[in-house]
């Protein structure tokens, strides 16, 4: 859900997009009836520049941390070629059952393998380099699936944080709950990590895309 950009400039912005396919519309229907928190939902826009990313990177191997209903898991394999795989991570298995059901009727649950448990213990047991890694998960852990996955992200890969701007409580003084800590806390350290280099977008509500240094 985007709280910097003001909502009539981002009605105009998905307008002047290329539109995704009525599936989404009904995933994002279900999601607001079914789930209590429905603006963890990527939406069109952050959808459309994910599977952007993956062409843009040509990623074949993706590790997402947050599946929820699966809008971004989705996104991101219609734009893997056929051999392309997304991991996947949450610990809701009703959301995740969800994703399963769109993602399937979408033609890309082969591409796709669904992993439900703590995000932590799950990458520690994954093997391998990932092209693109995905967060938007809780908030708390973000440091540590930051510290988790940079070891596993390929050298000419690309990590995305999800809501590091936190709308906009991250610049806000004032602000001090736990999440709006934890995300300060990884903004920092990846500015101050001599492994990477950084770029915070103001996309919805913020995108740090990080790399290689």
């Amino acid at each position: 859900m985007s709280f910097i950009v003001e909502p009539r400039v981002e009605e105009y912005a998905e307008a002047h997009s290329s539109p995704n396919a009525e599936l989404f519309e009904r995933l994002a229907a279900e999601t607001r009836e079914k789930s209590e928190a429905p603006q963890m939902m990527v939406g069109l826009l952050e959808g459309q520049f994910l599977g952007a990313l993956v062409r843009s990177q040509r990623a074949k191997r993706i590790l997402e941390l947050g599946t929820f209903t699966g809008y971004s898991s989705i996104s991101m394999a219609l734009a893997l070629p056929d051999d392309g795989r997304v991991i996947t991570c949450d610990v809701n298995a009703e959301t995740t059952e969800i994703a399963r059901r769109y993602a399937t009727e979408a033609g890309v649950a082969e591409r796709i393998e669904y992993r439900t448990g703590p995000a932590v213990e799950t990458i520690a047991q994954l093997e391998g380099e990932f092209d693109l890694v995905f967060i938007d998960a809780d908030k708390p852990n973000y440091l540590n699936y930051y510290e988790a996955t940079l070891p596993k992200l390929a050298a000419n890969g690309l990590m995305i944080l999800d809501n590091t701007l936190w709308s906009g409580r991250v610049a806000d003084p004032d602000e001090d709950d736990e999440n709006t800590r934890a995300i300060r806390t990884v903004n920092d350290r990846i500015l101050e990590d001599p492994r990477v280099n950084n770029v915070l977008l103001t996309v919805r509500d913020g995108m740090n895309l990080v790399w290689r240094a």
